[in-house]
């Protein structure tokens, strides 16, 4: 029998026979670690213990300690024993497919009935029969036409599809039993049913899906569930969903009477007042910061022809996320039917999803020299991008955005600077709205790329230099750049924990080539320059939905859409109310009068579910002695303060913080 030599995390190596499984290797070892062995990895990759080693490898042994591959299995194994669980339950359902997730995992069913609440109940407790009856685990490769045969006869058509996909290059059709019930799969998994921890899982909904994700297959029930190593974490992550769901910008849009979306626009935000308050105090804030850190706004157009976006690449690279316009120039625009073209008159053009290519467009006008060098373009650039239906969610993924996009022209020597100060800009932002924290990912050069190795080295040489410049740690992510350039991603950390990419920095040397844009060198010849994209918020309509979230609708007072509600606790007060209402609004305040004949607590109630920040109140009292009574939000104590003390304070607490 040839021989094969593994080696273990400590250097140490050691000689089998070929055909060693990780459990034997386990077993070798101790017997605790046979014991509380799950799985193991092989040169670096997820290996079964049931598998076989053929030659010689690296080879770590996984235990419940390992979290990575722990939680993998766990969540795997979870699935299959659900799947177990519905077919015992109800066996005429087919099965299809269930992969692993971020916390958990689903799996698609064929049912004739829907699943309920009470239903998700009962396979819950079938799940836990299966996890204490400790089931062992096992598996098999099977040739091709024996799975078919099998899957044909056991009634499974889903899977009889599946098979066939599986590319005809080698790779091996494994097949697992747990216990009884078996199942197509890739693998690994836990070797029994026990191993599951029973009080460490929930399921949590019912879903549609269709088949392989293609509307014209049929609609199967999608059933989600979470895992974890223990108790406690399952708690915790629990929790943490119901903080969310509190926190859910859908929700508050509605309480706040913010925006809405409706199904004659799909993706598309309809922006109530209050929304839209909140949009331009930032938006107007972002514009004040721009100015002040050299850079010139401009505006582009939203409809452009294809000859521009086939010239800078995004034709075909990008043509499936556009949202495509055909214009028949020939039309007069008054008589002529708009649903006859004259295709030899008919110019084909696309919602812009980007702005780089329009702001080039900008640069090229008029001839620029090293001295007009770095210059800085600005656009609140509002963009259309096809998002598949399944993908939207509220304002957060959209098809139409606004974006706080800029692009920086400049010489390679000036991309350090241009990298430091962009760091410190988008630091200083992220911090004035209540993100002091965020982590920088650092993308290198990918596999596939243009340009000379000396340029990817002075480039990445530079953005590096300037972060550590600029005092910050970040995290590399090797291979991970654009075919053009490396990139710097910038992550923020929300008051709950959840991680939202929102800035980014991107060196391009290619854009500018494609599109034919130069400068003047000291030398008096043409030289390209290098284009900095870059973005601190990003999607407008998807930060906003972040503050909300972020702040529970509890926005900072100066981004509040309304800030101020006075009240009168009689009616006698009615004009007084009025009186303080224009005094506040005098100073910028956004403040409203509620004079309606409702008592102060309905009120007060009322606006504090819509998360208005202060309330003041104004009865008899307050009217002889020209003071307020003030509530503020989430505080159950009032206050008393003379008009004038009340309206200087909210005066500054509604500056912006660029402003104070």
């Amino acid at each position: 029998m040839a021989q094969i030599s593994l080696t273990f995390p400590d250097g140490n190596s050691r000689d089998y026979e070929a055909g060693i499984t990780p459990a034997e290797v386990a077993a070798s070892i101790s017997k605790s670690l046979a014991k509380s062995a799950i799985s193991a990895m092989v040169d670096g990759k997820h290996h079964d213990l049931a598998w076989p080693i053929e030659a010689d490898a690296q080879i770590a042994i996984n235990t419940m300690k390992d979290d990575a591959p722990a939680l993998e299995l766990i969540r795997h194994d979870f699935a299959h024993v659900m799947a177990r669980a519905v077919q015992e339950l109800w066996p005429d359902t087919r099965v299809t497919i269930g992969p692993v997730i971020e916390n958990g995992w689903y799996y698609d069913f064929d049912r004739a009935e829907p699943f309920t609440p009470e239903d998700l109940g009962a396979i819950e407790a079938k799940m836990k029969q299966i996890i204490n009856a400790r089931d062992a685990v096992r598996t098999e490769v099977w040739s091709r036409a024996d799975a078919i045969a099998h899957y044909e006869q056991s009634g499974e058509p889903y899977k009889v599809e599946l098979v066939g996909m599986i590319p005809d290059d080698g790779q091996p059709i494994r097949m697992y039993w747990h216990g009884e019930w078996q199942d197509l799969c890739r693998g690994p998994h836990l070797q029994h049913t026990g191993q599951l921890p029973a009080d460490a899982f929930k399921l949590m909904k019912v879903a549609g899906a269709y088949w392989r994700g293609d509307s014209s297959r049929p609609m199967l029930q999608r059933i989600y569930g979470v895992a974890f190593k223990n108790r406690e974490d399952l708690k915790a992550h629990l929790t943490f969903l119901e903080e969310a769901e509190k926190r859910d910008h859908r929700r508050l849009g509605r309480e706040m009477d913010l925006f809405h979306m409706q199904e004659e626009a799909p993706g598309q935000v309809f922006w109530h007042p209050n929304g839209w308050t909140i949009y331009t105090a930032l938006q107007d804030y972002m514009r004040r910061k721009q100015r002040a850190g050299g850079y010139r706004e401009i505006n582009t157009p939203q409809v452009v022809d294809r000859k521009l976006w086939e010239a800078s690449g995004h034709w075909e690279k990008y043509q499936h996320h556009m949202f495509l316009v055909e214009v028949d120039e020939s039309r007069d625009g008054e008589n002529d039917d708009a649903a006859v073209k004259d295709k030899s008159q008919t110019r084909i053009n696309a919602l812009k999803p980007m702005n780089c290519p329009c702001h080039v467009q900008v640069f090229n006008q008029g001839l620029k020299s090293y001295r007009d060098l770095p210059l800085r373009l600005a656009e609140f650039g509002s963009c259309s991008r096809f998002e598949p239906s399944g993908a939207l969610h509220g304002i957060m993924r959209v098809r139409g955005f606004t974006q706080d996009d800029a692009h920086i022209f400049c010489t390679e020597e000036q991309i350090q600077e241009e990298c430091a100060r962009f760091i410190d800009f988008l630091a200083n932002i992220y911090e004035e709205l209540g993100f002091p924290e965020f982590e920088i990912k650092f993308a290198t050069r990918p596999e596939k790329r243009v340009g000379s190795e000396e340029s990817w080295d002075y480039v990445e040489g530079a953005l590096e230099n300037a972060i550590k410049a600029v005092g910050r740690d970040y995290t590399l992510e090797p291979g991970d750049g654009a075919f053009y350039g490396p990139k710097l991603d910038f992550y923020l950390t929300d008051a709950i924990g959840r991680v939202w990419q929102c800035g980014t920095f991107q060196v391009d040397p290619n854009l500018p080539e494609r599109l034919g844009a130069s400068y003047i060198g000291q030398d008096g010849e043409k030289h390209r320059p290098f284009m900095l994209h870059r973005a601190t918020l990003g999607s407008f309509e998807r930060f906003v939905g972040i503050l909300i979230e972020n702040w529970e609708g509890k926005l900072p007072f100066w981004l509040a859409p309304r800030q101020v509600v006075v009240a009168s606790i009689t009616s006698e007060a009615d004009d007084y109310v009025n009186e303080v209402v224009a005094a506040l609004q005098a100073k910028g305040i956004r403040a409203e009068a509620d004079t309606r004949n409702e008592k102060i607590n309905y009120k007060v109630r009322e606006h504090s579910v819509g998360k208005v920040p202060v309330i003041l109140a104004c009865g008899g009292r307050e009217v002889k002695e020209r003071t307020v009574s003030v509530r503020r939000l989430g505080e159950k104590q009032t206050a008393v303060q003379s008009l004038d003390n009340i309206v200087a304070t909210l005066a500054g607490e509604a500056t912006p913080p660029d402003l104070r």
